[in-house]
């Protein structure tokens, strides 16, 4: 059974250690992949979104076990997804946003068989004492449904979807900037498809307008520092730049608005 692990805790600290030793302490044939310990301090929306853009790379009945969780020992829940035929377990903050989104038969338990968490569970790090042997007991086929009860009310992130506006244009945002400034916006096929492309729109973002659609990073004709849009890995449409960051040169950051217009 393969266990993937994404956290905010970088490789510094014992804890992504502890949490690998709790797994193995339950099912000793457990295998435990990296996805990254590299998210932000704290960054959910970050956290959300590498963890959409990995999880369908994985087998089906694999247990993903992330944790981005500035609310730790507070009221929020500890929760298990079961859809796309794998498992998710963590904090409900918003962190498996994409799931729901993506996974249209997303199941979510909210965890309170104590049974299947450490004798003594920390305050400040359930990923040990809570997600981890949750993890390892699903790993061993033991059920969501065995974890806790089924809720509906789970937390989600704002703004996973473009929308349309009043003048037809539609209205996105940039939801993740990656370590090249490449600037990925929340537009997918279904919002820009390749007739409209071919017809002729825009994107506006801080004033600057990107006409140009390109299927790969470097053409030609790219001089650097040029900007365009091409679809990326994740599904969605990303604002990038030749042989520079995007980000920088639009002084973009996260959360910015983009428009979409016709040039007609």
């Amino acid at each position: 059974m393969l266990i993937t692990l994404l956290t905010d805790f970088g490789t510094a600290d014992y804890f992504v250690g502890a949490m690998k030793g709790v797994i193995l302490s339950i099912n000793r044939e457990a295998r435990i992949v990296d996805i990254t310990h590299e998210i932000p301090p704290q960054d959910i929306q970050a956290g959300a979104f590498t963890l959409m853009a990995a999880y369908q790379c994985f087998p089906a009945e694999t247990v993903h076990v992330a944790v981005v969780d500035p609310g730790v020992g507070s009221e929020r829940r500890p929760i298990v997804v079961s859809g796309g035929g794998q498992f998710f377990v963590g904090p409900d903050n918003g962190l498996f946003s994409f799931i729901y989104e993506r996974e249209r038969d997303a199941r979510v338990f909210h965890l309170t068989n104590e049974e299947y968490f450490r004798p003594s569970v920390s305050a400040t790090f359930h990923g040990r004492d809570v997600f981890a042997p949750v993890a390892g007991s699903l790993s061993k086929g033991v059920s969501p449904e065995q974890l806790g009860e089924e809720i509906r009310d789970c937390v989600r992130l704002p703004f996973l979807n473009a929308k349309l506006s009043a003048d037809n244009s539609v209205v996105a945002s940039i939801i993740h900037i990656d370590r090249f400034g490449n600037c990925v916006t929340n537009l997918t096929p279904d919002d820009i498809t390749a007739t409209m492309i071919a017809a002729g729109v825009n994107l506006t973002i801080n004033g600057w307008k990107i006409t140009s659609f390109r299927r790969f990073f470097a053409e030609m004709q790219d001089t650097p520092s040029e900007l365009f849009a091409i679809w990326g890995s994740a599904g969605y449409l990303e604002i990038s730049a030749y042989q520079a960051s995007a980000a920088q040169l639009l002084g973009a950051k996260r959360g910015q608005p983009v428009t979409v217009k016709s040039d007609k």
